[in-house]
């Protein structure tokens, strides 16, 4: 698998530039929307939950910022957009690109990589909107946003993972593109983004650490917004599974990769 991605590294980096290139073709301000959307986006947070509803983060501190609440959910919304365009997205590659199947010798194994390369593009915008509104409302960001790569690299390398098995189930089942539109969906509520985990009676905690989204935007958020270093037990953990996920996507894309072309 690494040998793979080493491989064909030049490519991956031309394709995924022409991926993000691509989006914004033919609009007037081109890559200057990848800035404008998080921007957008967090001002509407900032006004909705701090203005409007007044939310306080666990509802619980008086004192807190009225900006805090809406950078917690902007954390949680960065790793969940980076989970759910790469899953939304997979199952859709091999179907939209069947030329590279039928007429040109290509590896075809590049793709998920290009979908996530291009989805972590924009998460990185999204976090320098992050860093620069959390800067100006609160003057400083925590040395703590170094360790920031130690905690998203675990959720990349299991993203990659399953592209490579929702890009050749998507051949087979082209259901799965809906399946997975919905799945991501329901993951936004069930994924501590609107809520800190501590809010949910204690019955309940167990499960939601089992959804795979919760560590990752739990110690994103305690690098960023907390400035505590991140719980390295659980992340070594998390990477051995995640790299456990990214091997068995692989194996089952190379081992039906042979009837993509009669499928199609």
């Amino acid at each position: 698998m690494v040998h793979v991605l080493l491989r064909h590294r030049e490519l991956i980096q031309q394709m995924t530039w022409r991926e993000i290139i691509g989006r914004y073709k033919g609009s007037a301000m081109g890559l200057l929307w990848s800035f404008l959307n998080p921007v957008l986006m967090l001002a509407v947070y900032t006004f909705v939950f701090s203005v409007v509803f007044k939310t306080k983060w666990g509802g619980s501190d008086p004192v807190e910022s009225k900006t805090l609440f809406a950078l917690l959910l902007f954390t949680g919304m960065i790793v969940h957009g980076l989970f759910s365009e790469v899953v939304n997205r997979a199952p859709l590659l091999i179907v939209n690109n069947v030329n590279y199947v039928k007429k040109v010798v290509f590896p075809l194994e590049i793709l998920p990589v290009v979908t996530l390369g291009g989805a972590l593009f924009h998460s990185l915008v999204s976090l320098c909107v992050l860093l620069m509104a959390f800067a100006i409302f609160n003057g400083f960001v925590h040395w703590t946003v170094v360790l920031l790569p130690f905690v998203v690299m675990p959720l990349v390398i299991m993203c990659l993972g399953l592209g490579w098995i929702l890009a050749s189930l998507g051949v087979f089942v082209r259901d799965v593109g809906q399946t997975t539109a919905l799945f991501t969906t329901v993951m936004l509520f069930l994924s501590p983004v609107f809520y800190p985990v501590t809010s949910l009676p204690e019955r309940m905690r167990f499960w939601m650490m089992l959804n795979p989204l919760t560590f990752i935007i739990e110690q994103t958020r305690e690098v960023l917004i907390w400035g505590h270093v991140p719980h390295w037990p659980g992340l070594l953990a998390y990477t051995v599974g995640a790299l456990l996920v990214a091997w068995a996507g692989f194996f089952w894309f190379q081992k039906t990769r042979k009837g993509f072309a009669d499928v199609l």
